[in-house]
């Protein structure tokens, strides 16, 4: 098939293009590269399947595929607070867009969403019929309610057009060619050990979080959008819960580093609580993560480690 991956430069995004690759599709990488960057998709530039172009989803493009991966959006909080209206334009302009060439070519189109639609949860673990507890206009609703939104806009195409839809929900997805000054709490951790820094940790470290490596992810991406059970939404992610404090203590332990956690006030809005029930995607798409949490940061800390001393 002919694929369109928008966002397809960025951390996932780049991941999934080598995938679809090894798979045998037509790839076309769309990114403007706000947040992407040319050296994570540089190994596919001479494949002949591997087409990239550089452009803002937010503005129209005419172009004919058979599936949509709809990526694009900065997706750390340092990177879409950066800009939060842009942020707000690429979730509903963009993915306006991006329905427009799902509708017009009869392609089918997953919308990446994301855990951030629960906002701070009053339930755990976050099922999908949960509508959330969101603040409207804190400083993370650029993103929050822009991916609420993109989810509202996917299922009125959905119900008004008969749109083929997908929509995942991504928890906290990490591993190689994260970018290193993302300010994700994984990449933080692990570039602040290897440089023997203090390991930054807001409020006391107990919010908790669930983390999903790459590969796990793509994978259930690829299966959400190649299966007729569900339009979603389904989360993607691992549903092993850990505090802050505790992920910092394992990146201490892994690197062997001197560094110390220094502890500094808590951000607005920050969820106090993230683990994903995955029902739904062990049911519909016979999914669930299969590399472990150590396995994942190992394989994260050689990336880094080579970013750092290898180049």
């Amino acid at each position: 098939m002919k694929v369109l991956v928008t966002g397809g430069s960025g951390f996932i995004g780049n991941h999934l293009c080598r995938r679809l690759l090894q798979e045998g599709h037509y790839v076309i990488c769309l990114d403007n590269n706000f947040t992407g960057s040319m050296s994570n998709i540089q190994d596919m530039m001479e494949n002949p399947k591997f087409e990239f172009i550089r452009h803002d989803i937010t503005v129209p493009l005419l172009i004919e595929v058979d599936q949509i991966y709809h990526l694009a959006c900065p997706a750390s909080p340092k990177a879409y607070q950066y800009n939060a209206i842009k942020t707000i334009k690429t979730n509903i302009l963009g993915t306006m867009n991006a329905l427009g060439i799902a509708k017009r070519t009869k392609a089918r189109i997953l919308l990446t969403s994301t855990s951030e639609v629960y906002g701070d949860p009053q339930v755990s673990p976050q099922v999908e019929e949960y509508w959330g507890h969101v603040n409207p206009i804190g400083i993370r609703s650029c993103y929050d309610e822009g991916k609420r939104v993109a989810e509202t806009l996917m299922m009125e195409y959905y119900r008004n057009h008969e749109t083929e839809i997908r929509i995942a929900r991504i928890f906290n997805t990490y591993g190689p060619k994260m970018d290193k000054n993302d300010g994700r709490v994984v990449s933080n951790f692990i570039n602040q050990s290897l440089e023997g820094k203090e390991i930054t940790v807001y409020g006391e470290g107990k919010q908790t979080r669930s983390f999903c490596y790459v590969d796990d992810t793509v994978e259930g991406l690829i299966k959400l959008m190649n299966q007729d059970k569900t339009v979603g939404p389904i989360n993607i992610g691992n549903p092993y819960e850990m505090t802050i404090k505790e992920l910092a203590e394992r990146c201490i332990s892994l690197i062997k580093t001197k560094s110390k956690i220094e502890y500094k006030e808590l951000p607005s809005d920050d969820p106090m609580q993230r683990r994903p029930d995955i029902t739904k995607a062990k049911k519909y798409l016979e999914w669930e993560p299969k590399i472990g949490l150590e396995d994942g940061l190992k394989r994260t800390i050689d990336y880094f480690q080579y970013i750092f001393f290898d180049k």
